[in-house]
């Protein structure tokens, strides 16, 4: 493709032709950037350049900052442009490279990175000196970013030596950052129950969550804690689980207008939030969330998932299917404008009676909470507090606050909108296709069900390619070699998908992509690497297993592999899900916290997790299906197979009665006969009857 020439006020056109919206940001600085790739690498070999690597994303606010305050500054971007190779890269179409920068940063300054993340490079790529935001002018105890810059070019051109026996030390480094070797760790329930003990004991008892500000969800820890209830009866880890969703619900990390939850909570309370809103939170808490009414048929939780579920297909669904990938933090300049009110302005929207209920509800009756001089909305009274002290019914209050909160979306819907990144990732649609199915299944609701199969076909039409997965698309263009969370996670979400409606081509697409996962990542060792063994050479190759901000590949592997496995008898998947397990044994026996997905893996490694098979009609299947999701069983997965959809694999041809509905319950490689009734299966079910073989 031609691209046009870079000129003095047009160096980016470079960027002009990505995918990335947050590369498209950056088309018209100054600045002359490279995406990252081999033109990029050869000038700066050639050159004897170092490279200033830039990573950030377009929902990140203080990559918006650094931006504005360095990138778009002539004079700043002179400096960049005289003394290196600038790279502009998206962490989120590039997960590769910012999993090894991260890394490196957190080996460089023992604290973890962020960003934008700020790196300087020798032309094979290794790092030599690390670091976030900078501003542009000295402050916040950094150094200002021009001055740094000059003073890192003078290292490069004066200190070759020091330099070339740091980056040795890196690699050797890196080199050594191998998980341990199998050998005969035991394969039990002992890091599973260390590790819910560890994340009670970091609970924070008045406002949910782990530890201190700032807090992030964490629903991998979450999801363990409530399967740890579910397999040992450990009522403590589920209240821990059921007090950290209603705080989070009640807070402001909730959009409690719009429904969807941000990044994080800067404060302890959940109640203010960084911005941004990511489609990789939203898809795990959805599920959460049903699993929590599941447990409870609590009405928070349920208004959590329906208001959640309303944003996702209002906002986030394209109408090809696939779903966005965020919203921005910020609005016309400024962080969290778009969400945040002045009491007056509530006054002057709501009749008295909305205002007299929804300024308590809200909080616009205390001292502002945002910097200062604004007010974000979240629950500050309980409703039977603020009830009893109008003298209002419930009813009567419920109906007020509907009203108004009906009021304030509307005037908000007319304000500037933060910016929304529009692109389509693969990994984190299929967190979004699994939340979403799994709601959809718990509540009911078809429309949600329709909205994950949507998406999921989109991955398959669009990003599945002669056999091969793509990561990203926008605008009529999929590229870039997909990771391993890509097929991971899409596996695991078309397992929730076939649970909620059993397609044929759903299963056959899960099937493609494990044996793809094995045949191009799979690490003779155990486990999985990050990148495919095709993928383009980088410093180093991660076999992540700890949980970020999302689950590990390798774990939620583990876990699909398992499941997969057990559905079709295929020793070949259960296999290298074991190989994952003890290629991460001594890590997580040592560390369990933030091995939670990988913890889940080993729950149902120790004992397989319990099959049903439903046969019969369409029309009698629903009320089957329902049942099946009514009862919270994280270890109990279930598939209504229409008579009306014809060859299965021999694992799923079960004989029944035309015309009637037959359920099989299978654990391990023994299965019940056949019953006929909801109350048998349930009865087989609760382990009240045992099965035969």
């Amino acid at each position: 493709m031609t691209r046009p020439a870079a000129g003095a006020a047009g160096h980016s056109s470079r960027l002009a032709n990505e995918t990335s919206p947050y590369l498209l940001q950056h088309a018209a600085n100054p600045v002359d950037w490279y995406p990252w790739g081999e033109e990029a690498l050869a000038r700066a070999r050639a050159e004897d350049k170092p490279i200033l690597l830039s990573i950030g994303y377009s929902a990140c606010h203080w990559c918006h900052v650094m931006a504005h305050e360095s990138f778009e500054d002539p004079e700043v971007a002179a400096v960049m442009n005289r003394h290196f190779v600038n790279v502009k890269v998206d962490r989120e179409e590039r997960p590769d490279i910012d999993q090894i920068y991260q890394t490196a940063h957190q080996l460089f300054n023992q604290r973890p990175g962020g960003w934008p993340l700020t790196a300087l490079l020798a032309p094979d790529q290794t790092p030599f000196f690390l670091g976030t935001y900078f501003p542009k002018a000295p402050r916040y105890r950094l150094p200002g970013f021009p001055q740094l810059l000059e003073q890192l070019a003078a290292i490069w051109r004066d200190r070759r030596g020091e330099i070339t026996a740091q980056n040795e030390a890196v690699q050797d480094a890196f080199a050594r950052l191998r998980e341990d070797a199998p050998g005969d760790a035991v394969l039990d329930r002992a890091p599973i129950a260390a590790a819910a003990r560890s994340l009670l004991t970091n609970l924070d008892p008045q406002h949910g969550g782990f530890g201190a500000a700032p807090k992030f969800p964490h629903p991998s820890d979450l999801s363990l804690l409530l399967r740890q209830y579910a397999q040992e009866g450990d009522e403590a880890a589920r209240d821990a689980v059921l007090l950290t969703l209603r705080r989070m619900a009640e807070g402001g990390i909730y959009d409690q207008l719009g429904g969807g939850f941000c990044r994080y909570s800067v404060d302890e309370r959940w109640e203010i939030p960084h911005f941004e809103k990511m489609l990789y939170d939203n898809g795990p808490l959805l599920a959460l969330y049903a699993d929590a009414w599941t447990i409870t048929r609590e009405p928070l939780f349920a208004r959590v998932a329906h208001e959640t579920v309303a944003w996702t297909l209002r906002e986030m669904q394209a109408p090809e299917g696939g779903y966005y990938s965020s919203l921005d933090a910020d609005s016309e300049g400024h962080e969290g404008r778009f969400y945040v009110w002045q009491p007056s302005e509530v006054e002057a929207l709501l009749t008295p009676e909305e205002a007299r209920v929804a300024i308590p509800w809200f909080g616009l009756d205390r001292a502002p909470n945002f910097e200062g001089e604004a007010w974000h909305l979240r629950i500050a009274r309980p409703l039977a507090e603020l009830a009893h002290s109008l003298g209002i019914e419930m009813s009567a209050c419920e109906a007020l606050l509907a009203s108004a909160g009906r009021k304030l979306f509307a005037a908000r819907e007319r304000r500037v909108h933060p910016g929304r990144d529009d692109k389509v990732l693969t990994s984190w649609n299929a967190l979004m296709i699994g939340g979403m199915a799994h709601a959809g299944r718990a509540f009911g609701e078809t429309a949600w069900i329709e909205s994950a199969r949507r998406a999921a076909d989109f991955v398959r039409n669009v990003l599945w390619r002669d056999g091969r997965l793509l990561a990203t698309y926008k605008d009529g263009r999929a590229h870039l070699n997909a990771y391993l969370d890509d097929h991971a996670f899409m596996i695991a979400a078309l397992l929730e998908l076939l649970q909620a409606e059993f397609r044929r081509e759903d299963l056959e697409f899960a099937v493609a992509l494990a044996d793809a996962l094995l045949a191009r990542f799979a690490d003779p060792a155990g486990g999985f690497f990050f990148t495919s063994h095709d993928h383009e050479p980088l410093l180093h190759r991660p076999k992540p297993g700890f949980d970020n901000a999302t689950p590990s590949g390798n774990a939620v592997a583990a876990v699909a592999l398992q499941r997969l496995g057990h559905l079709l008898g295929e020793m070949r998947y259960l296999k290298a899900a074991k190989g994952t397990l003890r290629a991460f044994a001594a890590s997580f026996a040592r560390h369990p916290q933030g091995f939670a997905t990988l913890l889940a893996a080993l729950a149902e490694h120790v004992a397989p997790p319990t099959m049903v098979l439903v046969r019969g009609p369409s029309a009698a299947l629903r009320e089957w299906s329902a049942a099946l999701a009514y009862r919270f069983r994280p270890d109990t997965v279930a598939f209504a197979l229409s008579d009306s959809i014809g060859s299965l694999p021999p694992t799923l041809e079960k004989p029944g009665v035309p015309g009637a509905v037959n359920a099989y319950v299978c654990r391990g490689v023994t299965c019940s006969a056949p019953v006929d009734t909801l109350p048998a299966l349930d009865a087989l079910l609760s382990g009240t009857t045992n099965p035969v073989a």
